[in-house]
């Protein structure tokens, strides 16, 4: 593994930033070990602050209106970029006529590509012989690996003695890795040794150093490879908690997820990110979001462990209403509620080691 950060980058979200479809982007404003985030390009909110937009904190990165704006940026400000990262996450995870233009500009300007998309650049004949010609890579976060680096299922998760813990949700889009990582960050603080376990393009991008992309995955090998990572940290880092990120939801109609990272990863404990002002599922209206005592009861049926925590996607919801809206949810469903986003990990982090003393917690992070 190269040394981090990599590099200056330029994260590309054009039109999508402060939507569902930016939630690439927006992972890597609020955190990347991978990159050192230069700028946003979105000409719809140039001139604000990402982290202004996204959570109302500045974090000095400038949203931009162009990539001709970004690389001058970066160049005057500090070393010049050697990254364009696409930070858009579409729906089906394809590439926009627009975008491929700009991608197109970004290579002719030495640029290295870094795609989480289910388009391949590296398979566009025309980008792959441009970036030959300018000696830029053009790197397929969720190209699928060789089949024969893949693993099936073995058992061997019976080996893992680390708490498990898997951050589930009712939708996709939902900030459920985001949750993932403030609580491993609030574990590490505390002196527990926490590892996350990725299973998206956007926690490789963000540095997590185990993990898949799930979605890229042919489907027999999938619960092989959620078993492998976890079993993989376990074996090398031996941390005192394990947090498994979750993709879609279990009833997402497009994007159902979970029912694998429940079976393989075999969670101790499950925490359900909810957005309580979301009515229908992402991206598809009509859709209705079942409620969330029903998501609860099904995910407790199906793994056998139970729900601990809820975690509140403050979307559409004042912040001063945030403290009621997180009591209301806590009446209703009968469980610890937060919003980690506002308020921090931290009593998520003592609610989750209140279940279990977890081995090796003596040994700092």
């Amino acid at each position: 593994m190269s040394r981090w950060p990599e590099g200056e980058a330029i994260v590309y979200c054009e039109g999508a930033f402060d939507t569902p479809n930016g939630k690439t982007a927006h992972g890597l404003v609020r955190f990347t070990e991978r990159y050192r985030v230069c700028s946003v390009i979105d000409s719809h909110l140039a001139g604000r602050d990402a982290g202004e937009v996204l959570d109302g904190k500045p974090k000095g990165i400038p949203v931009v209106a162009s990539l001709a704006d970004a690389i001058r940026r970066a160049g005057e400000t500090g070393p010049p970029a050697r990254y364009l990262v696409v930070g858009l996450a579409p729906d089906g995870g394809r590439l926009s006529p627009a975008a491929r233009r700009d991608i197109r500009c970004a290579i002719e300007a030495g640029l290295h590509i870094d795609s989480g998309l289910h388009d391949f650049l590296s398979e566009d004949a025309e980008l792959a012989e441009l970036a030959d010609t300018m000696q830029v890579r053009l790197r397929d976060v969720r190209k699928p690996p060789p089949r024969d680096k893949l693993h099936f299922f073995e058992g061997k998760i019976e080996q893992v003695k680390a708490l498990k813990v898997a951050i589930l949700g009712t939708d996709s889009a939902i900030g459920k890795r985001t949750t993932a990582w403030l609580l491993v960050h609030a574990l590490r603080e505390s002196g527990h040794r926490a590892e996350l376990i990725g299973t998206g393009q956007t926690a490789w991008m963000q540095g997590a150093r185990y993990g898949i992309i799930l979605d890229s995955l042919i489907n027999d090998f999938v619960a092989g490879e959620i078993e492998h990572a976890v079993w993989s940290v376990w074996n090398e880092q031996a941390p005192a908690v394990i947090v498994v990120e979750g993709q879609g939801s279990l009833m997402n109609p497009a994007y159902p997820g979970g029912f694998e990272i429940m079976a393989a990863a075999r969670p101790d404990v499950v925490v359900m990110q909810h957005a309580p002002a979301r009515k229908d599922y992402d991206g598809f209206p009509g859709y209705p979001l079942h409620p969330l005592a029903q998501q609860i009861q099904a995910v407790e049926l199906i793994s056998g462990k139970p729900v601990v925590a809820v975690t509140l996607n403050h979307e559409h919801i004042a912040p001063d209403a945030v403290p009621a809206t997180c009591r209301a949810v806590q009446n209703e469903i009968g469980r610890p509620t937060f919003d980690v986003l506002l308020h921090g990990a931290e009593e998520l982090m003592k609610t989750i080691l209140a279940k279990r003393q977890a081995p090796n917690d003596s040994q700092p992070s």
